[in-house]
């Protein structure tokens, strides 16, 4: 390769072509016309003496030179545009301010949906891209640049992040206004005596840490339900007799249609916390969003 004859700007069309795999969809996100993007593809071929991306169908699917590439290709733009970004404030109000943050869609509802409020009161030209957690791919989101930042309990953080606590949640018990047994708060009998929903996100099991220090008592519950996600948790509760264990800040999000009591046993609570990844710590923007989120009240 005699890599100073050819544009550099050539490997960031390499980047966009392998997440887009479609010249057309490229040449838009790059805001060029197709048959430019298409004669940048054919000096990127002859820049690597590989194809890089061959016609499967009605789509385009990558060598695997280029699969190689994609990963390195992408840390290499992202550090560059990291190594100018440096020497620039960031600044806010100079276009549309973009931020991509991963998190269950508890975390969602609780703290990244304020961040839209916030930028709204503001008055800021913003985007908020909520993604939805992965065990296996927010790591990636995060490293290559797809994502910007993580809202996570410790547990779910992938390994090698930056993080700082955001806010501490404890656990309150839920039923619906009218509910048959009454306001009264909940012994350990009347607790064990009613029906509950339980959330369990991971692994679909039907024990919690509150059926954990249950059994450390010689003590179970009945659960009739179990549901992936604790937004799915105050629909059920309102329609049913069934009580739950629930993050007090989703209790308070339903006040009007829920009654909420201090649990009958001792539940640690958790912390959720703002995670990003270490070739971020210097990018002004995701700095910058950093302290936005920080500054929220939650």
């Amino acid at each position: 390769m005699d890599l100073p004859r050819h544009d550099l700007g050539l490997l960031l069309s390499l980047d966009v072509l392998l997440a887009e795999l479609s010249v057309t969809r490229a040449a838009r996100r790059l805001g060029i016309s197709q048959p430019a993007l298409s004669a940048q593809l054919a000096r990127l071929r002859d820049l690597f003496d590989d194809p890089l991306l061959v016609r499967s169908g009605r789509g385009l699917v990558p060598t695997s030179r280029a699969e190689a590439l994609r990963a390195p290709l992408n840390r290499l733009l992202e550090e560059l545009q990291s190594l100018v970004a440096a020497e620039m404030p960031f600044d806010p109000t100079a276009g549309p301010v973009a931020a991509r943050v991963i998190a269950t869609d508890y975390v969602h509802a609780t703290a990244t949906s304020r961040l839209v409020q916030s930028f709204q009161a503001q008055g800021l030209a913003a985007r908020v891209v909520m993604m939805s957690h992965d065990a296996q791919r927010s790591r990636d989101d995060l490293e290559e640049g797809r994502a910007d930042l993580m809202i996570a309990s410790e547990a779910l953080l992938p390994m090698g992040l930056r993080h700082e606590p955001l806010f501490h949640e404890s656990f309150v018990v839920v039923q619906r206004k009218g509910h048959p047994r009454g306001a009264r708060p909940f012994d350990l009998d009347s607790f064990c005596g009613c029906d509950h929903a339980l959330v369990a996100p991971v692994g679909g099991t039907l024990k919690g840490v509150t059926d954990e220090v249950l059994a450390a008592l010689g003590r179970s519950r009945r659960i009739a339900a179990l549901l992936p996600s604790f937004l799915q948790l105050p629909p059920l509760i309102v329609m049913t007799d069934l009580i739950a264990v629930a993050p007090r800040r989703l209790a308070m999000a339903r006040a009007d249609d829920l009654d909420m009591f201090a649990p009958p046993v001792d539940l640690p609570g958790f912390t959720i916390n703002l995670a990003w990844h270490p070739r971020r710590d210097h990018d002004p923007r995701v700095s910058w969003l950093r302290s936005r989120i920080l500054a929220l009240d939650l």
